[in-house]
């Protein structure tokens, strides 16, 4: 069975890799069969076992462990090797994938400078397969050819930190939707999960020691339908939380992709799910927390942590068993939008600024943050956080998700602290993707495929030295007016395809970008996304059960500003 829009496969690789070379010379397509084998080189042997369950259900074969070619003759295997010369020309998660057959019993060869290299390689492969190799059972004849064009691809990435950030807060995203949301990040050669678990309107990770975080505060009793302006409720409660081995198993999962899951635990604000839990945590000589309960709307909240050494311990517990169930090296610690209202009233937060010397109200939210950057470095770990930590001072491992706008990263680049850009003008994707009545709950600026296309993480202008501080480039996912993962799904999709190429591939500057290439490349990838199910946004607008009709967003006219 030959699809005919597949003979130009290798030319619709998303994101685009460093080199491709059709073989011209070398023998037509090769299939793999019944008879290919899979040989796993030392330390590959989980990207084999990927490999076979993932590849192996979509086309019904067997992929037998072994090194030589099939009975019946002709190249068969599929070889993994970990190749310390990849390493040293094309770093860890560079590889090479070789497709021409010139090896005896080699259909393919992939040698990745780790085994990160090998699974990205493999994601290749997968690609070149045709959309239903994205299957989760094989479709048509069993006896179908899985046909590969004779090539030789060499890719590394850009950038080693290549992110989506979801807030599982706002909206709960339940497990099996979380461990889908990893396959399709692996699916586009991203690398970071940015998990952000705690917000006001709730609180989606089990702590043992303090179990009122998500017997109280996982749930609210009404959720905001549309944008904090819309008079609508959804009446319906909302919540749930990830237990311990909940976050192990999607930890696990992860690593499984080479993906590394950075859990966010957003402090000194966000915080009413869990004052609403224990409303020790809050201000209580300024306002009543013992009758907050978990917030049921959006926007910035005034209920903020006190600056308590009992907070500071209760927080410690959190981050205790939170490195226990994490093994990113960064913990995110949120920082941003804390409302400085209730410390100005509350004679404790006066007197703690009094004691420690402080000027005012963001020095004490600087000595929160830096509490914490200590308590973390001490333990192995980097602290990272949204651009508002910059404001007092930072210490020297800690780093920066730079969200409103490229002016903290560019700051925190100079100052010598690692960066990842996510600036909301360019790569929040629940801003709207086009200007039409129809957009859903239309939110922010309008950035289309094309805009996000032409982001550039690096800004002109940056000196080299603070360049190479800009580790990586993130996009974000703010679920107030996503309610379920179909709704996440229009929001990301076809627009994390655009960002992935930014963030793996090296692409010229923005103006010059071939955006009409891509989007003929995204004409083959669009059937991968169908084949995975994804309900993105079509090119011509959203579908009838994608609208929203009557629910108000808060759409904001013209060009975003470069900040």
């Amino acid at each position: 069975m030959h699809d005919d829009h597949d003979h130009d496969r290798h030319q619709s690789l998303i994101p685009a890799p460093g080199r491709v070379e059709a073989r011209g010379d070398a023998p037509g397509l090769f299939s793999l069969d019944a008879g290919t084998t899979l040989d796993a080189g030392p330390g590959t042997e989980g990207v084999a076992s990927w490999l076979r369950s993932t590849l192996g259900a979509a086309t019904g074969l067997p992929f037998a462990p072994g090194s030589g070619g099939s009975p019946v003759g002709g190249p068969r295997g599929i070889r993994l090797r970990i190749s310390p010369a990849i390493e040293e020309a094309y770093g860890p998660e560079g590889y090479r994938l070789s497709t021409d057959g010139s090896l005896d019993d080699v259909a393919v060869l992939v040698e990745g400078g780790s085994a990160a290299g090998v699974f990205w390689g493999v994601q290749t492969l997968r690609q070149l397969l045709g959309p239903d190799a994205y299957r989760k059972a094989p479709v048509g004849r069993a006896d179908r050819d899985w046909d590969l064009p004779p090539l030789t691809v060499t890719d590394s990435p850009r950038f080693r930190w290549r992110g989506l950030m979801l807030d599982v807060a706002r909206h709960f995203m339940p497990k099996d939707d979380v461990l889908r949301y990893l396959d399709l990040l692996a699916a586009h050669k991203l690398n970071v999960f940015h998990f952000h678990l705690t917000d006001d309107q709730g609180w989606r990770i089990e702590i043992k020691r303090h179990p009122r975080l998500t017997e109280v505060g996982a749930w609210r009793a009404r959720s905001k339908w549309g944008h904090r302006a819309s008079p609508l409720w959804n009446e319906t409660p909302h919540g749930g939380h990830y237990t311990q081995d909940d976050i192990r198993e999607i930890v696990a999962y992860a690593g499984e992709r080479h993906i590394t899951v950075v859990p966010e635990i957003d402090i000194p604000g966000h915080s009413q799910a869990a004052i609403a839990a224990y409303p020790e945590l809050g201000n209580t000589d300024a306002v009543d927390t013992a009758a907050l309960t978990v917030w049921d709307t959006w926007g910035v909240n005034p209920n903020v942590l006190a600056p308590t050494d009992a907070t500071l311990r209760f927080y410690e517990g959190v981050f205790e068993e939170v490195l226990d169930l994490f093994p990113s090296t960064f913990v995110h610690v949120g920082g941003d939008e804390c409302p400085k209202g209730q410390w100005k009233e509350s004679a404790t937060a006066q007197a703690r600024i009094k004691e420690l010397g402080l000027a005012d109200e963001n020095e004490l939210q600087s000595w929160f943050i830096r509490h914490f950057d200590r308590w973390l470095a001490d333990r192995g770990r980097r602290l990272i956080g949204w651009d508002e930590i910059l404001e007092g001072g930072l210490a020297p491992g800690a780093a920066v998700s730079s969200w409103r706008g490229y002016a903290g990263g560019i700051t925190a680049a100079e100052a010598g602290h690692d960066v990842v850009m996510c600036p909301e003008q360019q790569v929040y994707l629940d801003h709207r993707q086009a200007p039409g009545e129809d957009e859903p709950m239309p939110i922010g600026y309008v950035r289309t495929l094309e805009d996000v296309y032409r982001f550039e993480p690096v800004p002109p202008g940056l000196s080299p030295e603070a360049a190479a501080h800009v580790i990586g480039t993130q996009a974000n996912v703010w679920t107030e007016v996503m309610e379920n993962s179909g709704r996440v799904d229009y929001q990301v999709f076809p627009r994390l395809a655009a960002f992935a190429e930014v963030a793996w591939s090296a692409l010229p500057a923005p103006a010059e970008r071939d955006f009409t290439e891509f989007e003929r490349r995204m004409a083959a990838h669009y059937r991968r996304l169908d084949a995975l199910g994804v309900g993105y946004r079509p090119p011509t607008g959203p579908l009838p059960w994608q609208r929203r009709p009557g629910v108000l967003g808060r759409p904001i006219e013209g060009l975003p500003p470069n900040v």
